[in-house]
């Protein structure tokens, strides 16, 4: 017998809804399956098999997020088969920051009405960004919370777990004065600073279609913009050279995440004229009226990952990332100092 109940779609949980999704987002989570994935959706866990296959101390290493309040835009565009990529890419690109290649993900979507349509089309997008990282979509859940949340609204969350050698963990310890920093090209604002972000610009239905012409688009286009996933190049990086640590910037900036890619007594120096800064970036500057040093302690200013390696080995790292379509550049350099991040 088929499970539904009247009683429950009364107080406004549709359970028949929720299969209807599951069937919707088949074809999406099957695109994601990878060799050590030993059963599909529908179980009360994932199962996964990892290759062991030249690895011989497996560190597992894990990382969870969600997009923030960035899915506000994607409630305003209607527009939601990208907010999954951004999930992905906030859990993944923690995880490569020692080393650790993702394996595979989960995702909690929490919405006020099921409508399988749209959950499939945020599936969609995790589906996409699990693509993007090499790694399976091998669970989730959507629960329906009426009268907790708007009809209308969702927020979406991930889980994700990689796996690293352990004499292959990055050692951040080995960095010293002298050796160069590198900036990974970012494709926006990525998924934070958006309560800031919304605040500036006072976000609507309206204003959100505005085109700008030093972006080249519509600000709701430019700011849905999905989170880059930098797996690809991480690891080609990390086959070519020898990588002394890795940094995610997201929130908190240049300012808070660098520092934590680093020992202390060594800073990384910056000039500011070398900061390849988006034009979504000057656009938010100058329209909030905000400060230099709170961008650079809120945004990623167009650098999405830093990466720092030899003085020696940089042309080599920089020809392995852009072999992967990524875009890099010398950003700054390590020097003796108790600052964490100094920009000129």
């Amino acid at each position: 017998m088929k499970s539904f109940s009247d009683s429950y779609k009364a107080a406004g949980v549709d359970v028949t809804a929720g299969y209807r999704a599951v069937e919707l987002m088949k074809s999406h989570v099957a695109r994601t399956m990878t060799k050590g994935v030993l059963a599909g959706i529908g179980g009360f866990g994932g199962l996964f098999e990892l290759d062991m296959t030249g690895i011989e101390k497996p560190v597992l290493v894990s990382g969870t997020d969600g997009v923030g309040t960035k899915i506000k835009i994607a409630f305003l565009m209607d527009k939601h088969d990208t907010v999954g990529i951004d999930c992905v890419a906030m859990c993944v690109n923690d995880i490569i920051c020692c080393g650790a290649k993702p394996q595979f993900f989960l995702d909690y979507i929490a919405i006020g009405k099921n409508y399988p349509e749209k959950v499939a089309k945020i599936v969609s997008g995790v589906a996409e960004g699990c693509v993007q990282s090499e790694c399976a979509l091998i669970g989730g859940e959507t629960a329906e919370h009426p009268g907790l949340m708007p009809e209308n609204e969702y927020d979406l969350a991930g889980f994700s777990v990689g796996v690293v050698d352990k004499s292959k963990i990055l050692q951040p310890d080995t960095q010293k004065a002298g050796d160069i920093m590198i900036g990974i090209k970012s494709s926006g604002v990525h998924s934070n600073g958006f309560s800031l972000v919304r605040k500036v610009f006072d976000v609507n239905e309206k204003n959100i279609s505005k085109y700008y012409d030093e972006l080249g688009a519509t600000l709701g286009e430019t700011l849905l913009t999905p989170t880059r996933i930098y797996v690809k190049a991480i690891m080609s990086l990390l086959d070519a050279v020898n990588v002394k640590s890795i940094s995610h910037i997201t929130g908190g900036g240049f300012y808070e995440n660098i520092p934590r890619s680093l020992p202390d007594g060594i800073s990384a120096k910056i000039q500011r004229k070398d900061v390849q800064v988006l034009p979504i970036f000057d656009v938010i500057a100058k329209t909030g009226n905000i400060p230099e040093r709170d961008m650079f302690n809120t945004f990623n200013m167009g650098v999405g990952m830093t990466v720092v390696v030899d003085k020696n080995d940089v042309d080599k790292a920089i020809a392995a990332i852009k072999a992967t379509g990524e875009d890099a550049y010398v950003l700054g350099e390590l020097v003796d100092s108790d600052e964490g991040v100094i920009i000129e």
